[in-house]
């Protein structure tokens, strides 16, 4: 008999120690969801498989064991409730990303009947895609420098239904592509070069660098760029709102008062770190 929980007990014990048993049987339960069609209560109530395909088992678990991020091996990833393809071309979505896009939602919802909204270094899409099924009538745009990001974007936005203008632009050598807008919202690169020793393989050897890592010399080069041309690209009492590195809150922050917002705010995620800046045009 081939029992969901137990087959699933197998899988865990083969991937890895018992010491990343949670970390690990969160990993299975993905993988059975994508594979098996079961929601997590039917997994573990040991619901018979007919098929548990055990040689896609195997080449999931061999992938696995390399630190392949188990998101691009099924090919997806979720976000705020939907599901996202995803691949090497974009960083996998975070919740930490989550609680930046209910920052701009809580906005979004209570200013203008109909926001526009840009998305800058949009990846996935799942920012903005996001924000254009969230905040009824919202006008929702989005960039991004990789060719490939936009083309994945795009997909999700139409399996999703969501009606986003995905363009492609270089926030760092180009003025912004629209202008009166009510929101500007960005998750840029923003980690340092000094701090890949400190990351796990699957994120270093598998995402895309040119979305993670910044110089160490010009850790705030994005934030900088953004908040300067937002200065004429918003309208007044639009909202400038970025994901964060937890090390940089008060220096980024600092940059926005700098170029003239005001009503800074530094916002602690779930866990407590800095993780989103927000400001608005006076």
């Amino acid at each position: 008999m081939n029992n969901s929980k137990v087959l699933l007990h197998d899988f865990t014990t083969r991937l890895g120690p018992a010491e990343d048993a949670d970390e690990l049987h969160a990993i299975g339960l993905l993988v059975f969801e994508h594979l098996y069609g079961l929601s997590r209560a039917a997994i573990m109530s040991g619901q018979v498989i007919d098929d548990p395909q055990p040689a896609r088992l195997d080449a999931i678990i061999t992938r696995l064991r390399t630190h392949e991020p188990v998101q691009y091996i099924l090919g997806e990833a979720h976000f705020f409730g939907r599901t996202y393809q995803v691949d090497p071309a974009v960083l996998i979505p975070r919740p930490e990303t989550e609680e930046l896009v209910q920052q701009v939602i809580n906005f979004g919802r209570h200013s203008r009947d109909t926001p526009t909204i840009l998305d800058v270094g949009t990846g996935s899409g799942c920012i903005p895609i996001t924000l254009a099924l969230e905040i009824a009538g919202a006008q929702v745009y989005a960039t991004d420098i990789s060719t490939a990001a936009l083309a994945l974007a795009r997909q999700n936005a139409s399996r999703l239904q969501a009606t986003v203008t995905f363009l492609e632009h270089d926030i760092l050598t180009q003025p912004l592509p629209l202008q009166r807008l009510d929101v500007i919202v960005s998750n840029p690169p923003y980690i340092t070069a000094a701090e890949k020793s400190s990351m796990k393989t699957n994120v270093l050897a598998f995402e895309p660098h040119l979305a993670l890592f910044v110089a160490d010399d010009d850790p705030l080069l994005f934030y900088k760029a953004i908040s300067q041309k937002a200065r004429t690209g918003l309208r007044p009492g639009g909202m400038l709102v970025f994901e964060i590195n937890a090390g940089f809150g008060q220096e980024v922050a600092d940059l926005l008062r700098h170029e003239g917002f005001t009503n800074i705010a530094i916002v602690n995620d779930l866990q407590g770190k800095q993780r989103i800046v927000k400001g608005f045009l006076a």
